[in-house]
């Protein structure tokens, strides 16, 4: 009868599913991330984490932008920005690279090497992709639009082609400034990478079962 009980308790135990927890994402990146000439509450991973938790997700989302940052400054804070318990890293970075047409080849050695720490850290990697402005010449835009398909390939990260996607040039969602999404804009970016942003969680759930 005994044996019977502790058979039926452990077979109950056994049977309860794992607690949920939330995953903690980190929002890497430069003043798109940072929310620069918004408030919090309207900035990228704000509003990516409200839209995370409609869909029923337990998310939390830090935001970890720097407003002017290159792709080697990131890389630089990288280990003091990303804390222990981190599941999975937004890194959005290289805007401030081609604004200021850094050579190309040095901020895909920092996105790599950046997406490298992460991995080894065992972080899931969503790398959120840029373009080159036309004017820089079709030799520079080729060579930079390459940088972020071509790693995500190569490390078997998942890939957010083009972070401003819908937003870069159109005069109603961005800033005066022309440059930085202003809260619509941000709306339609966090619409874009959704999807891409709902695969980054299941991946961090899949490495829990």
């Amino acid at each position: 009868m005994a044996a019977l009980a502790l058979f039926t308790f452990a077979s109950g135990v056994s049977a309860r599913p794992a607690e949920a927890r939330t995953v903690r994402i980190v929002a890497f990146g430069d003043s798109l991330t940072a929310g620069y000439g918004l408030p919090a509450s309207a900035a990228f991973p704000a509003r990516l984490e409200a839209a995370l938790k409609a869909k029923g997700l337990d998310v939390s989302v830090e935001n970890a932008g720097v407003s002017g940052e290159t792709a080697s400054q990131g890389l630089a804070r990288l280990d003091w920005s990303i804390g222990e318990g981190t599941d999975a890293v937004i890194v959005e970075l290289g805007a401030n690279d081609m604004l200021r047409g850094l050579n190309p080849a040095a901020t895909r050695t920092a996105l790599s090497e950046i997406v490298r720490r992460l991995k080894t850290r065992g972080i899931t990697v969503l790398l959120a992709g840029m373009r080159a402005a036309p004017n820089l010449g079709r030799p520079y835009q080729e060579t930079f639009d390459a940088i972020f398909p071509e790693l995500a390939a190569a490390e078997g990260v998942l890939l957010y082609p083009f972070f401003l996607d819908g937003v870069a040039g159109e005069r109603t969602l961005v800033q005066p400034d022309g440059l930085h999404p202003n809260a619509e804009g941000v709306r339609r970016i966090v619409a874009g990478i959704l999807p891409k942003a709902e695969e980054l969680v299941g991946q961090v759930q899949d490495k829990g079962r």
